[in-house]
């Protein structure tokens, strides 16, 4: 019995060590195509982090294909794309309370929703490869319009520019933009 019981223990303890490996460099591998990044805004007082892993177009087409209009999209790649404010802020007449939270997006040829959700550190898609997001959880949704750049851009950014009183935060990806206006 003595025997047994350390062969069960050496076969576990070999088991959970390849499950952390093979954890380990999947996810090595992944980030390598998408890698993350964060990015920072500071004004006064105020400072927002937004956390996301940045996936490059490799010749494909994005919004519409790989990126389907209308359906919920975790606004990057790997995990759900993380946005946390130190202070509350506005988004059109809407408060954002200070926290963290995840950020997802509905792509649209003309407009987009911007989605902030309570729940957040989740994998952005599903077994099913819909957004791994829980709607019940959605504490702010707003409508933002898309243009068309001139210019391409191959990997996906997120960054932020000050607008006078108030600043955007700037979402760009092929020949797509998206400006979403704050303020404190």
């Amino acid at each position: 019995m003595k025997k047994f019981l350390v062969i069960a223990g050496i076969a576990v303890t070999i088991l959970i060590i390849l499950g952390v490996l093979t954890n380990y460099f999947l996810t090595k591998h992944t980030k390598s195509f998408s890698p993350e990044e964060e990015t920072v805004f500071k004004q006064d007082a105020l400072e927002i982090k937004v956390f996301y892993n940045r996936p490059y177009k490799k010749g494909r087409q994005i919004f519409g294909a790989l990126v389907p209009y209308g359906k919920v999209w975790r606004t990057g790649a790997n995990e759900a794309t993380t946005f946390e404010t130190n202070k509350d802020i506005e988004f059109e007449n809407q408060k954002l309370k200070k926290g963290k939270y995840s950020l997802w997006t509905i792509p649209g040829e003309e407009t987009w929703t911007i989605i902030f959700n309570s729940e957040y550190g989740q994998w952005g898609i599903g077994p099913g490869g819909d957004a791994n997001r829980d709607p019940e959880k959605d504490v702010l949704k707003l409508e933002v319009r898309s243009v068309q750049s001139e210019r391409e851009f191959e990997q996906f950014t997120i960054s932020f520019e000050k607008t006078g009183a108030e600043a955007e935060m700037v979402l760009i990806w092929d020949k797509t933009l998206v400006a979403v206006p704050f303020w404190q």
